[in-house]
């Protein structure tokens, strides 16, 4: 795996990534029945690709995909203002599961968000110096029951060439105290975030296995 450049990530990620979805959080219980704004949604959601670049091979997928997928809605925010607004445009077209719509690019995202969520809570229940348990855990219990057969066995294959938890806490310029920390306030901040994006769907009659 190749070494990151030296200031490739900024000087302490998860510090940006728990502060980000804490304001979004925030504003989420102060504003109540307002939607959340796609702009400032995928300002917060950036910050989340800076975690699977620290996680190397393996996570190229998921890397790949979600900063394709954030792109588009942030070209979407140019036009439509709320996450509201890019499903019920996609429900009106009859678009939601089509490939390159804003409701699928939604949906993928808020899986990156998730796949994040598990990846942190299985960190802060083991003390294993290998990362591989952890991050097979995370994606089967978020990717993989979307993920065709080739993919999956090609993201597990991948799982060999994660750093050591020594290392991604280097990366991350952190050590075990401080990361704990803000790994709890991002799973803390995600949640109803991720939870709201759920509702949005099955609002509209829309599943949530795809």
């Amino acid at each position: 795996m190749p070494e990151m450049e030296e200031g490739e990530v900024i000087e302490q990620p998860l510090t940006a990534i728990a502060e980000a979805f804490e304001e979004l959080s925030k504003w989420m219980k102060e504003k109540h029945d307002t939607h959340i704004r796609l702009n400032t949604f995928c300002e917060a959601a950036s910050h989340i690709s800076v975690l699977f670049r620290c996680l190397g091979l393996a996570f190229k997928f998921a890397e790949l995909e979600y900063v394709a997928k954030l792109h588009g809605l942030l070209e979407a925010s140019k036009t439509y203002s709320t996450l509201q607004d890019i499903l019920d445009f996609d429900v009106a077209s009859d678009t939601v599961k089509t490939s390159g719509s804003y409701s699928r690019n939604l949906r993928r995202v808020r899986q990156g968000l998730d796949l994040v969520r598990a990846i942190f809570e299985q960190l802060l229940s083991t003390d294993d110096t290998s990362l591989k348990e952890v991050a097979s855990t995370a994606y089967g219990q978020v990717c993989a029951p979307y993920h065709t057969w080739a993919v999956r066995t090609a993201v597990y294959a991948g799982m060999y060439t994660l750093p050591t938890r020594e290392q991604l806490l280097m990366k991350l310029n952190e050590t075990e105290q401080s990361a704990e920390k803000k790994m709890k306030r991002y799973i803390a901040a995600s949640l109803p975030i991720i939870e709201y994006i759920d509702k949005l769907y099955l609002s509209r009659n829309i599943r949530l296995d795809w």
